[in-house]
């Protein structure tokens, strides 16, 4: 089943909640409850900055699991020589430099749960090795003679389009299978506008409350500047704008000026675009003597659209 993030009404995590309102709060937040009474593989996919590690945490944490550890191991983040000693451990004197003994990522989890962010940057004999470990629920430490079992929930993450990297042959189809047993997919801000003035408020309330600094909100025209911004970076790069703020803190509501520039460029593209549509207006309606009939259908549009952008524009006919 194939489902979207769009809303987690203030859960309270390992570290702070997931905020929202979107529409699809109801049906997610259900499944998500569901995917956590089980201890099924889960797949999270989303784009960088969107809460993927969030959500394994508020699943883990409302799992029979909870009282056990979380451990999570960025596949990424670390060099395909050393990804198997750091999920299956290895004993000591097992290579160079292993002067004592480590249990690895897979025993750390046991009974609990264990997070591979990044999946998708696993390499592919790396993903062999886990597929056995996931299949058989034991591991080998490096320079060990038997095995260890180990009862862990795994949760995948990715931001990487893994059916098409199956497709490609850069990911195993029998991992991805075994990985893809419940999945949300977690949609970006710009998808879900709705619930930026929720987040930046709470931003603004969490990072205030741990550093001893109030700001008292955010006015209309700040706001409308946050909802027009594309976020390329999703919810991170909205809570950095948010700590930014306490750089320099404003005093009363957040402005405009106070937003940094990056943020504010989108209101210039936005003017230029208006001014083009408005350009483009009275073109049409001088080419037509101001007939706003034919001047409708010069620009495809129709009567109604029309006359709702002279409106908006305030365009009215010149004095003869």
């Amino acid at each position: 089943m194939h489902l979207t993030l769009g809303w987690v009404a203030a859960l309270r995590l390992t570290e702070r909640p997931l905020v929202g309102k979107s529409g699809l709060m109801t049906s997610l937040f259900a499944y998500a409850e569901k995917v956590a009474r089980t201890d099924s593989t889960l797949l999270i996919t989303g784009e960088t900055g969107t809460g993927k590690d969030h959500l394994a945490r508020y699943v883990h944490s409302r799992s029979r699991r909870a009282q056990q550890a979380m451990m999570c191991i960025n596949c990424a983040a670390i060099p395909d020589t050393l990804i198997e000693s750091e999920l299956f451990g290895y004993e000591r004197g097992a290579f160079t430099g292993a002067q004592q003994s480590y249990p690895g990522k897979f025993k750390l989890a046991d009974k609990g749960t264990l997070l591979l962010d990044e999946i998708g940057d696993l390499s592919f004999p790396a993903q062999a090795k886990l597929l056995r470990v996931i299949e058989e629920q034991e591991v080998f430490r490096i320079g060990a003679r038997r095995s260890e079992s180990v009862d862990v929930r795994i949760i995948a993450s990715t931001n990487r389009d893994l059916e098409s990297m199956v497709a490609e042959k850069r990911f195993r189809p029998d991992l991805f299978f075994r990985l893809n047993v419940a999945r949300i997919h977690v949609p970006p801000l710009r998808q879900r506008r709705e619930d930026i003035p929720l987040l930046f408020a709470h931003f603004l309330e969490e990072i205030g409350q741990h550093i001893g600094i109030a700001i008292d909100g955010t006015s209309s025209e700040a706001l409308d500047c946050l909802l027009r911004h594309p976020w390329p970076g999703n919810i991170r790069e909205l809570r950095n704008v948010a700590e930014s703020l306490f750089i320099d803190p404003p005093h009363g509501l957040v402005q405009l000026q106070h937003l940094p520039p990056v943020v504010q460029r989108c209101l210039d593209g936005l003017e230029r675009a208006e001014a083009s549509e408005r350009e483009r207006i009275l073109t049409a309606l001088f080419a037509t003597h101001w007939n706003k009939c034919r001047a409708a259908k010069e620009l495809h549009w129709s009567r109604m659209t029309l006359y709702r952008k002279l409106t908006k524009y305030q365009i009215t006919k010149p004095l003869d």
